[in-house]
């Protein structure tokens, strides 16, 4: 291992793409936390299990229009600007960009494997590895062409789950049959969930290694890789074109975010109010009603974009800007540290609350440990240059073990973290 190659320095950070990165780790949450609290079908079908009336109807709704996947485009797309961004500093220092990418990802594919066997099945690390992986030739395209390819690769997804709903009745009644068990479990099977969750790390482990393996056995091809994939592309365009850290003018991220918003949020909201008059229709909301969110939350995303990046360059709410770019700092260990916290309220080894926590009063979990993260991510940091998983990623990474404590924490801390 060369001298040269050596992680990012403090000083090279990008303080507008660590903020909408913390916006995103954050954001995440309000989508997961039902993965956590609830049976697994209950996320895509909302009829599937517990009571959705009143505040929890509002809070599903709200969800759904607001945060569904929009959150997840834009940490895809950061992580795909990330790729471009550490490859031209590699490059930059003389060393092999490729070499230490694979390394880097072929790490976070084993963080994700053993994050979701052994902690939560909804783990989005191992994607992003295999994606990661996968989009790596792409970073030296001009912008043009990974616009296009980035749209093409998302649309592919998309025709995927067309072709599925068209097929649908030449499918055989086996095939039917294991689709309704997913969308619309039995009482004896939303039991068995219940149970399992509700006990112990060992009474979980069987359900959560199948939930997990047939992610990654399906899911992530004939939907994972196609989304995720796409938007790393389109990440690495918009990161080239200035989009990602703040360096467009205020005019074009005010025009991204009303776009976004005013072509987004009723294409959605059209959706949703199909989905309603299919009354949950397996074949159609699974296939064809998806599509509205598919392709409205990439627009909503991309307007959260403009704002977050409005509020960057305005100086607006200084002091919450500054906590989200530690969060983002330390997204790995926060990402990681959301689970430890939700399975420790939720599952059989804390407090058991699973499938007991109506959809309203989850919220309060995520505003809880919103609370956490904003508060502790600033703090560790004036402390420590690296969170912890940050730091054990970037050791194995690099082959050395890189510095952890801060010499003089009350001074090295860049004033723009630190809120002096």
């Amino acid at each position: 291992m060369t001298a040269r190659a050596a992680p990012v320095v403090e000083g090279d950070r990008l303080a507008p793409l660590d903020a909408l990165r913390g916006f995103a780790v954050l954001g995440i949450l309000v989508m997961n936390v039902q993965l956590f609290a609830m049976p697994n079908a209950a996320y895509m079908n909302p009829t599937a299990y517990g009571d959705l009336r009143g505040a929890n109807w509002w809070t599903w709704l709200l969800s759904r229009v607001l945060a569904d996947q929009k959150f997840m485009t834009i940490f895809s797309m950061l992580f795909g600007a990330g790729i471009v961004l550490m490859s031209s500093r590699v490059a930059a220092r003389g060393d092999s960009p490729a070499r230490l990418h694979y390394r880097r990802m072929s790490w976070l594919l084993l963080f994700g494997l053993a994050h979701a066997y052994l902690l939560w099945y909804g783990d989005i690390l191992t994607l992003y590895a295999l994606c990661g992986l996968l989009v790596y030739p792409a970073r030296k395209l001009s912008p043009r062409a990974l616009l296009a390819l980035g749209v093409v690769v998302i649309a592919v997804g998309s025709g995927i789950s067309l072709l599925g709903g068209w097929s649908f009745p030449t499918w055989s009644d086996a095939d039917v049959a294991d689709f309704a068990a997913d969308w619309q479990p039995s009482a004896e099977r939303l039991g068995r969930e219940l149970a399992a969750y509700r006990g112990g790390w060992t009474m979980q482990m069987p359900l959560r290694a199948e939930a997990a393996f047939e992610f990654e056995s399906f899911e992530v091809w004939v939907w994972g890789l196609w989304r995720a994939g796409g938007l790393m592309l389109l990440g690495m365009a918009l990161f080239k074109l200035g989009v990602l850290d703040g360096r467009r003018s205020r005019a074009f991220y005010s025009a991204l975010a009303v776009a976004g918003l005013l072509v987004g949020l009723p294409l959605i909201a059209y959706g949703v109010h199909r989905d309603l008059a299919a009354r949950w229709d397996m074949r159609y909301s699974l296939f064809f009603g998806e599509q509205f969110n598919y392709w409205g939350s990439l627009l909503v995303g991309l307007a959260y974009v403009g704002l977050v990046m409005l509020a960057c360059r305005a100086g607006a709410l200084p002091r919450l800007t500054r906590r989200l770019e530690a969060v983002g700092r330390l997204a790995f260990t926060n990402y990681l540290l959301q689970t430890i916290l939700c399975t420790a309220v939720f599952y059989g080894q804390g407090l058991g609350l699973f499938g007991r926590v109506p959809r309203i009063a989850q919220i309060g979990v995520v505003a809880f440990v919103w609370a956490v993260q904003l508060a502790l991510s600033p703090v560790w940091l004036r402390h420590f240059q690296l969170g912890p998983f940050e730091w054990l990623w970037r050791a194995l990474t690099y082959g050395a073990w890189p510095a952890l404590r801060r010499r003089s924490p009350d001074l090295a801390l860049p004033a723009a973290v630190a809120g002096h």
